[in-house]
């Protein structure tokens, strides 16, 4: 009798252990089918910060900004790109962190699988739209007004693909891209672009229809303010005078130095109007995103075919920092500025070094007017 019940309580053991078994090995296939079909991917991923990059950001988190967005859609698929081929703004591709840069291997980039990728949380797209300069004319602010807006998703760092990592290829850099959803607008901003030569021929060769916003800025208060932030880097920079003026004794200007040089306007837009009709392109002025960011965002949003959600509502002005900064939104503790390195204090130059200045950039102003159709009403 003894023995009997031993028997049974070792078969019911030998039992047990097998119907463990049976569900462990359950579960296992049901976690590898749901990865093969994809579900796997749409599960919510770390986001990294950029290090390689250094940019400016808004002092309160970027969630705030995503809690605007609409809900989360699937996207249509759509045929995937291999790498450095031509392509029109609507293909898609695989999805990655938003911002962060992909390490470049010793080949290259990868090729595509030739499979498009898609999932609860959108699709990676070429930008339809970009902010192509300038330096110091306020970029920064007009990229992070827009990101209020619901249908635009931007990349946080400046990608710099058309001017220094053109030969990572076109998969890289599409990687950087953040999700969009269907009837979004997915953005970049690198201003070195408006100024670097081979980048409007290279962003035609992907996309001649991609829509450019430059943000302009009179270019003797912008050579400041170029001059100044290089100075806060490096406190040991010759004097805006020396930097500008090739001697002193002449009062020819330099325009070997990068922030005279940029501020030329004219010849820039000549070198873009090659690969682009002017009608793709939008002039923002920067005084006026500063005296009035409403009105200069209603401007911004029409062109980029977008409702005007971005409004007066959205603004106040800080006096200590001198230009505007957005309401904070429900559910924050403080409102939004950008960062310790926007609005510091200029140097004091002589008066007689701005006025040349601003005799040297008269007439380049003046073509620049014609061309853009646009009086900035700079001296």
């Amino acid at each position: 009798m003894g023995c009997s019940g031993c028997r049974v309580r070792f078969n019911f053991g030998k039992v047990l252990s097998k119907v463990s078994v049976f569900f462990t090995m359950v579960l296992i296939f049901t976690y590898f089918f749901y990865c093969l079909t994809g579900f796997c991917d749409s599960a919510p991923r770390t986001l990294y910060r950029q290090q390689a990059l250094e940019y400016d950001v808004l002092d309160d988190h970027r969630s705030v900004l995503d809690d605007l967005r609409p809900p989360a859609r699937l996207l249509p698929d759509a045929p995937a790109l291999r790498n450095r081929t031509v392509a029109s703004s609507t293909d898609a591709g695989q999805v990655d962190a938003p911002g962060q840069l992909p390490p470049l291997s010793d080949k290259g980039s990868a090729p595509s699988s030739g499979m498009p990728v898609s999932n609860t949380f959108g699709t990676k797209r070429f930008p339809q739209a970009i902010i192509i300069g300038v330096k110091k004319g306020g970029t920064r602010a007009l990229l992070e007004f827009l990101r209020i807006h619901p249908d635009v998703r931007a990349v946080g760092a400046e990608p710099h693909f058309f001017d220094r990592f053109y030969d990572r290829g076109l998969e890289w850099y599409r990687t950087l891209m953040p999700r969009t959803l269907d009837g979004q607008i997915t953005m970049e901003k690198t201003p070195s672009y408006f100024v670097t030569k081979e980048a409007p021929g290279r962003l035609c060769t992907l996309n001649c229809q991609t829509k450019l916003i430059v943000v302009v800025r009179d270019p003797v208060t912008r050579a400041v303010s170029d001059y100044t932030q290089t100075l806060s880097k490096n406190p040991g920079l010759p004097s805006f005078q020396s930097l500008a003026l090739k001697n002193s004794s002449s009062g020819l200007i330099d325009t070997t130095w990068s922030a005279v040089r940029i501020g030329l306007y004219a010849k820039h837009l000549e070198n873009w109007l090659q690969h682009f009709p002017l009608s793709h392109f939008l002039f923002v002025s920067g005084e006026r995103l500063v005296s009035d960011p409403a009105g200069e965002m209603g401007r911004v949003q029409d062109f980029l075919g977008l409702k005007r959600v971005v409004s007066d509502k959205h603004f106040y002005f800080n006096q200590t920092k001198g230009f505007p900064c957005l309401k904070k939104p429900e559910g924050s503790s403080r409102p939004r500025c950008l960062g310790k390195s926007k609005g510091r204090p200029h140097p004091d130059i002589s008066s007689e070094v701005l006025q040349r200045l601003r005799d040297f950039y008269r007439p380049f102003n003046q073509r620049f007017y014609q061309m853009s159709g646009q009086d900035f009403g700079w001296e």
